[in-house]
């Protein structure tokens, strides 16, 4: 089910775009440094921390708590015990045992997609060609059919939405943890709920449709086998977890977020048993896969920037279509090279700004390296000169 839309900008209309592109363009140059800049101090500061807490840390007892030890740095691990059961008051499902209950709703809705194929046309408008295509699926997120192209796929709203539920504590020996904290660590199965499970769903939420326990869920549908725009299906998931590790400033016979000398909190948690030493290589190498992935993400945003700023280029070109082609081709290499020069430059000057002694050191030693190799290449050119006198 599909239709097409074919649409045409003016080139003054595209001219306008492109003014609008090339702010847009200055503001995410902008922000990109920012960010490249940023990460390279919160990965110092984090780095630094890890390294201040992994030389303070004192592994405990769980069986009891010491109170020497308030305030200071530990790290504890053991079996996991709720207190409470995590439920959903609403809809009266619970699950024993557990340390959180996840609530998924789902609603059969229809799906807007779009492809979409551009012209360069004489004199520098632009032909668009939009299809745009609707399915039916079953989706967690309520889809908004307000702004879909083609009317007659309406999608209703939502009756219910999904929900988390954690016990408010649970202990680790004399220690006590927030119930969330450990839901987020556990592993996740599902709850199958039974007809008279579904049954009492069925009271609780009512949307004029009948209910049945299909595969453990609570399916509201005429025909559950055919099913219809906004039909309704909702499932259960708990979170258990046997065993947990914490490192965090103990205050009482709990454990919160330690600051470091830099400021920054310090709290490590890991599902299972695992020595201090272990949480705070794994933090380390999350830190590192964060700042690898902040800085590639800042020199995309650079290099859509600079895009943006010179598309103007491509867009007066497009008088003439194959012209346009040709330089906006040549604009992304510009932007691509203005990219590359900008992003590790930001890179290194903060680098200098806080880790100095290091990138004096990598520069000196980049100097001594490339001295090293012009004076062999001297010393070469010496040579080859000599012999052949």
């Amino acid at each position: 089910m599909s239709f097409t839309e074919t649409t045409t900008t003016s080139w003054f209309a595209r001219l306008k775009g492109a003014l609008i592109r090339i702010l847009v363009g200055f503001l995410l140059v902008i922000a990109c440094v920012w960010l490249l800049f940023w990460n390279e101090g919160r990965s110092v500061k984090t780095y630094r921390a890890l390294v201040e807490g992994a030389g303070l840390v004192v592994s405990v007892d769980n069986g009891s708590v010491d109170p020497a030890n308030e305030g200071r740095l530990v790290h504890i691990s053991g079996p996991v015990k709720p207190v409470g059961v995590p439920e959903d008051d609403m809809l009266g499902v619970s699950a024993d045992g557990a340390v959180g209950l996840r609530r998924i709703v789902e609603m059969f809705q229809w799906v807007e997609s779009s492809s979409s194929e551009t012209r360069k046309q004489l004199g520098g408008s632009e032909e668009t060609v939009t299809t745009y295509s609707y399915r039916k699926e079953w989706n967690q997120r309520e889809i908004s059919s307000s702004s879909f192209r083609q009317p007659g796929h309406d999608n209703p709203q939502m009756p219910i939405d999904g929900a988390s539920f954690a016990v408010p504590t649970a202990t680790i020996g004399a220690f006590s943890l927030d119930g969330r904290t450990l839901a987020g660590l556990g592993d996740d199965r599902p709850v199958p709920l039974t007809a008279i499970e579904a049954g009492r769903i069925g009271e609780a939420v009512t949307i004029g449709r009948p209910v049945s326990a299909i595969a453990g869920q609570a399916v509201f549908s005429s025909d559950p086998q055919n099913p219809q725009v906004g039909d309704i299906r909702i499932r259960f998931e708990r979170s258990d977890i046997a065993e947990a590790s914490f490192v965090g400033a103990q205050r009482g016979n709990s454990l919160i977020p330690y600051k470091t000398t830099n400021g920054r909190n310090l709290f490590l948690s890991r599902a299972g048993i695992a020595d201090a030493a272990v949480m705070f290589d794994a933090a380390q190498s999350e830190n590192t896969t964060i700042t690898w992935l902040v800085r590639a993400g800042g020199l995309i945003g650079l290099f859509v920037g600079f895009s943006f700023i010179l598309s103007i280029l491509g867009v007066i070109a497009d008088v003439v279509p194959f012209v346009g082609s040709i330089v906006r081709f040549g604009t992304t290499a510009i932007a691509l090279i203005f990219t590359l020069l900008l992003g590790p430059a930001v890179i290194a000057i903060a680098w200098i700004a806080y880790r100095p002694f290091i990138a004096i050191a990598i520069l000196a030693a980049g100097i001594a390296l490339a001295a090293g190799i012009l004076y062999l290449r001297r010393g070469k050119g010496a040579a080859t000169t000599a012999a052949t006198a």
